[in-house]
């Protein structure tokens, strides 16, 4: 037994222990008609814990290649070897490979609390059903007459939606000269951002992202072998100065942007650096990503420009969604750009899906073009301020100086700086004992301290009552 463990690599030593026995299983280290070492006698040879090796055996034997009896010991299953040669394919390993890494341990946790428990939820970046435009849509859904094809639809989505959404772009966002071959539907702004850094990059290449920002919880940068450098973030957004640092020290090839009402931040990146970073993306050649989700959800009522609205170049990226600001789960995003570009992504969401399904889409179409789309929007806002108003009162009421924030005017979140340290894991554990979830803060960003809050999944009642449980919790592991 000449192999030892290695204690330097992050793979846990009981997966390392699993391999080799499998390994040896195959190649005849363990002969197939005699027991295994004990778990006493692998944990002295290694010098690992006992526990190590019991683990160890647990995964070899839940995939089949061993058998524990009391009594008689560790052996290796005889089928492997027998008449059917069947064996179990060790998942884990499998799970392992993939090239998509796993969201982070903590988010997995807050989506498993909120499927599995009845929560008071201000961690789901989604809007509570009462905000849905329901009425309008099971009436559209019903009555609609579905004239279009039920075959695959054209890869960049159907054209009458996609015309429909340079209508609406222009009324709304006041994006002149939106060309529907220069828009792809995507299965919400998630695939879109999904596309751009899986066809638009390479691994290596280096991009700015906001810090914090949602693009700092995606697992997708990692993934695709992308190098991510932050851009901090003040009241007015980032600072287009440490744009051009990064650029000149790292070779920036692409530039991730939430400039209205920030997740998570709520911050609003003002005109003249919204200009400014249009100047630098023209100067440098570098293309930006803008992620705009929230820039109809303005609580004073002004209209909201878009980095696309003020880029004559064709320097921008443009994201954005009905999730937001309609359903989530009508799952209807696009992204608007040159021409090569939404061909190559086309080309790609092809692969992966073959194209949006058509009934959404005409769903999505019906509502954009009706009166019942201002009215909702005007609704929503209204009924979004009063519950950013509610979390503002209770954060003030329940917290008082333990807490600084900064209410946003538009979008769904607001981020929380807690003024005494604290163990974040812990919050969020005690938390969800008292029936509240939020989302960690640095699951978004490189600082620790911080909380986000979602406002628009509760209504004021459960808002109130979340922050009192979560004050609770706060003062419980502070003591």
């Amino acid at each position: 037994m000449n192999w030892m463990p290695d204690r330097n690599t992050k793979k846990a030593i009981y997966k390392q222990l699993a391999e080799y026995i499998e390994v040896g299983i195959a190649d005849g280290t363990f002969p197939h008609d005699e027991p295994l070492p004990s778990e006493r006698f692998l944990a002295k040879v290694y010098n690992i814990n006992r526990s190590t090796v019991v683990s160890a055996y647990d995964e070899l034997e839940s995939n089949g290649l061993i058998q524990r009896k009391r009594g008689s010991g560790t052996t290796i299953n005889k089928d492997i070897w027998g008449i059917t040669k069947k064996r179990i394919p060790s998942w884990n390993r499998y799970i392992e490979a993939g090239s998509i890494l796993p969201n982070l341990a903590v988010t997995q946790k807050i989506r498993k609390e909120v499927t599995d428990h009845k929560l008071i939820n201000l961690a789901s970046g989604e809007l509570s059903d009462d905000l849905f435009p329901q009425t309008s849509l099971r009436s559209m859904a019903s009555n609609r007459s579905f004239i279009g094809s039920l075959g695959y639809d054209h890869p960049q989505g159907n054209v009458i939606l996609r015309k429909t959404i340079a209508k609406h772009l222009s009324q709304e966002r006041k994006m002149e000269g939106a060309d529907p071959s220069s828009i792809l539907i995507t299965s919400g702004a998630q695939q879109a951002l999904h596309l751009v850094i899986q066809c638009l990059l390479k691994p290596g290449d280096a991009v700015a992202i906001e810090n914090p920002s949602y693009s700092y919880s995606l697992p997708i940068f990692k993934s695709a072998g992308i190098r991510t450098y932050y851009l901090s973030m003040d009241k007015e957004g980032i600072n287009p100065d440490d744009l051009v640092s990064l650029y000149k020290k790292h070779k920036i090839r692409m530039i991730f942007l939430n400039p209205a009402f920030q997740n998570p931040t709520g911050t609003f990146l003002s005109p003249s650096r919204r200009k400014a970073v249009l100047d630098i993306s023209s100067k440098y050649g570098i293309p930006i990503v803008e992620d705009d989700p929230y820039s109809l959800t303005s609580f004073r009522g002004n209209e909201v420009s878009t980095l696309k609205s003020m880029d004559t170049h064709g320097n921008v990226l443009y994201i954005s969604s009905l999730s937001k600001i309609v359903a989530s789960g009508l799952r209807i995003g696009w992204i608007i750009g040159p021409k090569a570009v939404i061909e190559r992504l086309t080309d790609v969401k092809q692969q992966i899906d073959f194209g949006h399904s058509s009934f959404t889409q005409w769903i999505a179409n019906d509502f954009l073009e009706s009166k019942d789309f201002p009215a909702h929007i005007k609704r929503l806002n209204l009924q979004l301020k009063k519950r950013r108003d509610q979390i503002a009162k209770s954060l003030e009421f329940f917290l008082g100086n333990q807490v600084h924030f900064h209410a946003p005017e538009g979008g769904i979140h607001i981020w929380c700086k807690l003024n005494k340290e604290f163990n974040e894991m812990k919050l969020l554990e005690e938390s969800i004992k008292r029936g509240v979830i939020f989302v960690p803060g640095t699951t978004m960003g490189s600082e620790k301290g911080y909380v986000r809050f979602t406002f628009a999944r509760e209504n004021e009642e459960n808002i109130h009552e979340g922050i009192k449980r979560f004050a609770e919790a706060l003062l419980l592991v502070q003591e």
